[in-house]
């Protein structure tokens, strides 16, 4: 048994955790911004004292990618600051330092999906405080796990498939994006994931190198958001017509990669996982969120 602290636990990837905690052999520890200020270095030396804390996942992140261009000074304090305390407290109390990150630190100019090794090239202020604090957690501390991944969603919080579903049944057509392509990840998946890590460095007691570092998760195959908008009313049983759109069309403050696609062979070798395909794992949200629709209702 570990005892491990989930930061950022009322997000998506966080609120995945509460609920495998249920059903998990580990302590579990819980902390949002109202328990725990990030951003402030001795806030988190005293929070970690006497608590023989494991394993640190870190799902905090300023996620607010448009936002991010104006809100500058905000990223860089959750993406860049905030990893950096956390990666210097975890390194002082010998605990492992899980963090996430996204596809948003590569420019989308590649034509195959990106390595671990590939340069990293932001275009946006978002997927740049994403990789510095990349940078900072890697420096600080030699047991570093950095996970990326890309177009993250779950039945908790708000999400693109919370979004379409919403809005295809109040609407006969919508214009989606069908000029970036990327992998839309459960994150469910990537929770169930982490937990199989963190398994594996307990069970082998080893310090091995290869454990620590850069990896990619995302699920499996590859898809426009046009594709993601098609599958989510299929399997949704919504009629909305999906008109495909350029990117050029739907101008956004920040600029997006056109190609994002991760390969997850070196996450899959180190720690011998099996990653669901995108389709499998839309299929299992989409029907966890109209059970929990369904409960809300009968609450009301």
């Amino acid at each position: 048994m570990a005892n491990i602290l989930v930061t950022g636990s009322n997000g998506q990837l966080g609120s995945e955790f509460q609920k495998l905690s249920e059903k998990s052999g580990h302590e579990f520890i819980f902390t949002d911004i109202d328990e725990l200020d990030l951003t402030d270095h001795h806030e988190i030396e005293r929070f970690f004292e006497n608590k023989d804390i494991s394993f640190c996942i870190n799902c905090a992140a300023y996620t607010a990618v448009d936002k991010a261009e104006s809100e500058i000074e905000n990223a860089i304090a959750v993406n860049v600051s905030a990893v950096r305390n956390l990666a210097e407290v975890c390194n002082s109390n010998h605990t492992v330092f899980i963090h996430i990150s996204t596809d948003f630190v590569f420019d989308g100019s590649n034509c195959q999906p990106y390595v671990e090794s590939d340069k990293a090239r932001p275009i946006n202020v978002y997927g740049q405080s994403k990789y510095d604090g990349e940078q900072q957690a890697l420096k600080e501390n030699t047991k570093t796990i950095i996970i990326r991944t890309s177009w993250l969603y779950s039945s908790f919080g708000n999400n693109f498939v919370k979004t379409m579903m919403k809005v295809g049944k109040k609407n006969d057509t919508l214009n989606v994006i069908f000029d970036q392509a990327g992998t839309p990840t459960y994150a469910v998946d990537l929770a169930e994931a982490i937990l199989i890590i963190i398994e594996e460095i307990q069970t082998k007691r080893i310090d091995k190198e290869e454990y620590f570092g850069i990896f990619h998760f995302s699920n499996e195959g590859i898809a426009s958001w046009y594709d993601f908008a098609i599958e989510i009313f299929r399997i949704s049983g919504i009629n909305c017509m999906v008109n495909p759109i350029l990117t050029k069309d739907y101008p956004t403050p920040s600029k997006r990669p056109h190609f994002s696609v991760l390969d997850k062979s070196k996450i899959k070798t180190t720690y011998g996982l099996a990653i669901p395909y995108w389709k499998d794992s839309l299929s299992r949200c989409i029907k966890e969120i109209k059970h929990q629709t369904k409960d809300q209702q009968g609450e009301e």
